[in-house]
């Protein structure tokens, strides 16, 4: 019985200790013009209002929004994407601002050759302040995304799901951005490219010049069946990967996008958050 008060207490002290540690968010990461945030589907069992407070709770100032998750608790009937009413983008706005909490990027959004559909979401993402759209889109819409990321100054960041997806493997990305606006990039996913037998040190090395924001996952294994765990603690090298994006001078989003506990996933993303910044105060010396 002592044993098991002795282990609460424990616990407690260390939660509490954590607790304070991630009101600080990620100052350093911040002096290297890295933005860390967390993407919503990291609590896709709760609403967006929900995920904005929890993103708030660990002391970071970024959120990257997803189609299709509800919008809170007191409006279950809403969902947040680019088809909502100017009144409930209100409703938004208000509670990003309250919470001290910026909508930066959103995605993964589908982006067509289609230019009245594609500018239905470049014109939601003006409305909203967002800054990347994050998407699949095929070879044949690249032409028209050179056209819309230079008129609404949005950029388009390509995202990367596991194989068998479009742009599994980055070679892909790159052949199809030749040519294209260097508003159109990656967002590099370096879970789901160790899911999918890559290197993700080799993909942030040959995309050099063409990453635009990221997925950020460390995982138990480099296999498809792999589940995130708090950086640092998985089977990659997180400081060689955060090493080199130091080394090509990338500014950008870091949207932590933490795929397991669903239900109770904040102290492990705010262990992400402790690591994350610790290795930036190291590469800011």
């Amino acid at each position: 019985m002592k044993k098991s008060l002795l282990t609460v207490c424990v616990l407690g002290i260390a939660m509490l200790a954590m607790g304070s540690a991630v009101a600080q968010g990620a100052p350093n990461a911040e002096k290297l013009g890295w933005r860390l945030g967390c993407q919503a589907y990291s609590f896709n069992h709760f609403t967006f209002f929900e995920a904005v407070d929890k993103t708030a709770s660990l002391g970071l100032k970024y959120i990257e929004a997803y189609p299709g998750q509800k919008l809170s608790p007191e409006h279950p009937e809403l969902v947040f994407d680019h088809n909502m009413s100017d009144d409930t983008m209100k409703m938004v706005k208000t509670k990003l601002e309250a919470a001290g909490v910026k909508l930066v990027n959103y995605g993964v959004v589908g982006l067509s050759p289609k230019e009245e559909e594609c500018r239905k979401v470049f014109d939601f993402a003006k409305k909203m302040g967002i800054e990347t759209i994050v998407s699949e889109p095929p070879a044949s819409a690249f032409d028209l995304l050179d056209k819309l990321t230079a008129e609404y100054k949005i950029n388009v960041a390509i995202h990367n799901h596991p194989k068998p997806s479009l742009y599994w493997n980055y070679e892909t990305l790159l052949k199809n951005c030749q040519g294209h606006s260097k508003m159109i990039g990656s967002c590099a996913d370096t879970g789901h490219w160790m899911r999918s037998g890559i290197d993700p040190l080799e993909a942030l090395k040959k995309l050099e010049g063409h990453i635009v924001s990221f997925h950020f996952k460390d995982l138990n294994e480099a296999s498809k069946d792999a589940h995130d765990v708090p950086w640092g603690t998985g089977k990659s090298d997180v400081k060689a990967w955060l090493t080199e994006i130091h080394r090509q001078g990338v500014k950008a989003v870091f949207s932590i996008e933490y795929e397991n506990n669903w239900d109770n996933s904040v102290p492990e993303i705010a262990q992400c958050v402790a690591y994350f910044d610790k290795v930036a105060a190291e590469l800011a010396k």
